[in-house]
């Protein structure tokens, strides 16, 4: 899961960026509205944390120009605690959530992920999709015979969106803007690197190849 993070506050960037990662989740970070509003509609992000006092362009204007072009992605706010009125004024815009500074960095992660999975239009914390059962919390899949593999993050994340795609052809284009930052060398091999880990993990033939076009996550493997 990708995720962009658009604040100016360096301690609390220092904070956030490497706990966002430990969660599972591929980080870009936009230090102003200009650079985030772009990225925002550049990049198919899984989801948005946007602070509203950003330089260059305000996080609330930012938001209200996502949305007049229809750009969907789940947006949550940072505001300052006592700011009620900037809270309104973001669910007016199109916020799908809130947060008020300061805050615990686990309530941040658990409101992250209850965004996510409604826009996948799940209820709970685990993903089930062609006899695997995949935990966000644990960054485990669990087979059919009940066993559980530990999954590294980026293992996670391919793993999270071939399940969301299954039977489908996805290309090494959109796992990438899935699964790695905005620092990622486009040219590299590193998908078929992880797509071979986790061939090794859950069987070779849960996971085809379609030359020039592709992945597919194989509902029922022979």
């Amino acid at each position: 899961m990708r995720l962009l993070l658009v604040e100016d506050d360096y301690e609390l960037v220092e904070t956030l960026q490497p706990e966002l990662s430990r969660a599972g989740f591929a980080v870009d970070l936009a230090r102003d509205g200009i650079d985030g509003e772009f990225l925002g509609d550049e990049v198919p992000y899984d989801i948005v944390v946007l602070d509203l006092g950003l330089p260059g362009r305000p996080g609330l204007e930012v938001l209200h120009n996502w949305r007049s072009r229809d750009n969907s992605v789940p947006v949550l706010i940072l505001t300052a605690r006592d700011a009620w009125h900037e809270r309104v004024d973001g669910f007016k815009a199109g916020a799908d959530d809130y947060l008020g500074k300061p805050f615990h960095v686990e309530e941040l992660l658990e409101r992250i992920k209850a965004l996510i999975r409604r826009s996948e239009g799940r209820p709970g914390p685990q993903l089930k999709a062609a006899g695997l059962l995949l935990d966000e919390a644990l960054q485990q899949v669990q087979l059919a015979d009940g066993s559980r593999i530990d999954l590294t993050g980026t293992e996670y994340r391919l793993l999270h969106y071939f399940m969301l795609h299954p039977g489908q052809i996805v290309s090494k284009t959109r796992l990438t803007e899935h699964v790695y930052d905005q620092d990622f060398d486009r040219d590299s091999n590193l998908i078929e690197v992880y797509i071979r880990r986790l061939r090794s993990k859950l069987g070779k033939a849960r996971i085809e190849t379609r030359r020039g076009q592709g992945y597919i996550f194989v509902d029922d493997p022979a």
